[in-house]
């Protein structure tokens, strides 16, 4: 297998790569420069018809797109240790959870990346007045994570999960275009310490 991928902070390969990382997956990449734009060449595009990173080619050559797809294949086949839950209701609630990440806190992430970053300017048509109206949003979702996180050490269930993964990188990609935890909350800020002193957070920096 090999992964398709960009360096850090690009938040969907960096899913992938710390995934693999607490699997104790070796998984040889093969870099797309996302700013040269190299995601959208001939070459890749026969990968992947959408244009995107990540992608995992198989040793018979079929490849499988998606980062969370991607992941559910490694646990498929790496299945210890689990990290989409151990039984079925922690499998339920790992997904409700990343359904949320990615919807909500990734979301509003995405729009400030596209319409209010100055780096994505000059390859998109900007609304800067939607992009800058999702701080608030962003915001708020960190307020509503903070609830949910009173006394828990993970997002999803007492173990690091898949969720955790989900959520780790989009608040670390949040730090890169400018948008920061709250400073009252607590709870987030202490959960992100956990999860980036775990080896896997720096894996293939």
């Amino acid at each position: 297998m090999k992964l398709y991928s960009d360096r850090n902070p690009a938040p969907n390969p960096r899913r992938v790569r710390i995934f693999a990382a607490e699997k104790g997956i070796d998984l040889p990449e093969i870099r797309v420069d996302l700013m040269k734009r190299e995601h959208k060449s001939p070459e890749h595009l026969k990968r992947n018809p959408l244009g995107q990173v990540p992608t995992l080619e198989l040793d018979d050559g079929r490849m499988i797109s998606e980062s969370v797809s991607i992941c559910r294949y490694l646990e498929a086949i790496h299945p210890e240790p689990p990290l989409f839950g151990r039984n079925p209701y922690q499998i339920g609630i790992v997904d409700q959870w990343l359904r949320r990440v990615e919807m909500r806190l990734m979301g509003a992430a995405g729009a400030v990346w596209i319409h209010a970053d100055p780096r994505t300017a000059a390859i998109v048509k900007q609304n800067r007045e939607y992009g800058e109206s999702n701080r608030g949003v962003y915001a708020g979702v960190c307020k509503f994570l903070e609830g949910e996180l009173a006394g828990r050490t993970f997002i999803a269930t007492d173990d690091y999960t898949m969720a955790d993964i989900l959520l780790q990188t989009t608040i670390d990609f949040g730090e890169f275009i400018d948008l920061h935890i709250p400073d009252d909350c607590e709870n987030l800020i202490a959960w992100h310490a956990r999860v980036s002193a775990r080896p896997s957070a720096t894996a293939n920096s």
